[in-house]
């Protein structure tokens, strides 16, 4: 069995989210920013995505390579500063990605990290702004200090997943790949 991790990030957790899954599964690693595999090559998917601005970047991606990869075990780990379970985070993903994608796919939902410190000084601004009219006074503080919600062992349900597909499929997941 051929099986690949495809992530797209903006501020580093996601990759470090992807990279946390290849030391467990050996799967290679492709940033969609720089790389551009064939997804119809592989017989299991991991997808990795940021959530900004209530949008996931793996977002277009998705949608381009959809009919080529719907009839195969896919998993989809969204990360942002929301709590997993938050309704937010059905809502965002159904108005980007539609009900019928999501219903086709595993998701998991994983927190990040935003340390203000590191962002462009442009994001920096918007983050203050945005901060001055958000409601929810979480989600604000969040938006003014930044966060680290990075926990490695919140991988554990993409692992188990991996493992449940190739038991429930008689796959043989490859020695470690190499990319």
């Amino acid at each position: 069995m051929k099986a690949a991790i495809f992530y797209s990030g903006k501020f580093g957790s996601t990759k470090k989210y992807a990279f946390w899954i290849n030391e467990r599964t050996y799967l290679p690693v492709f940033d969609l920013a720089m790389e551009r595999p064939d997804p119809s090559e592989y017989d299991l998917l991991i997808l990795g995505s940021s959530i900004i601005a209530m949008k996931p970047t793996i977002q277009k991606w998705l949608k381009a390579n959809w009919s080529n990869i719907k009839n195969k075990p896919v998993l989809l780990f969204t990360v942002s500063g929301t709590e997993p379970g938050h309704p937010d985070l059905k809502k965002w993903l159904v108005n980007s990605l539609s009900e019928a994608l999501l219903s086709q796919v595993y998701h998991v939902p994983l927190r990040g990290r935003l340390i203000l410190d590191e962002l462009p000084w442009s994001v920096r601004l918007i983050m203050k702004f945005a901060a001055r009219v958000e409601k929810d006074p979480d989600t604000k503080k969040r938006m003014e200090e930044g966060f680290d919600y990075m926990d490695k062992s919140s991988i554990e349900p993409i692992l188990k997943w991996v493992s449940d597909m190739v038991d429930k499929e008689h796959l043989k997941l490859s020695e470690p790949q190499v990319v």
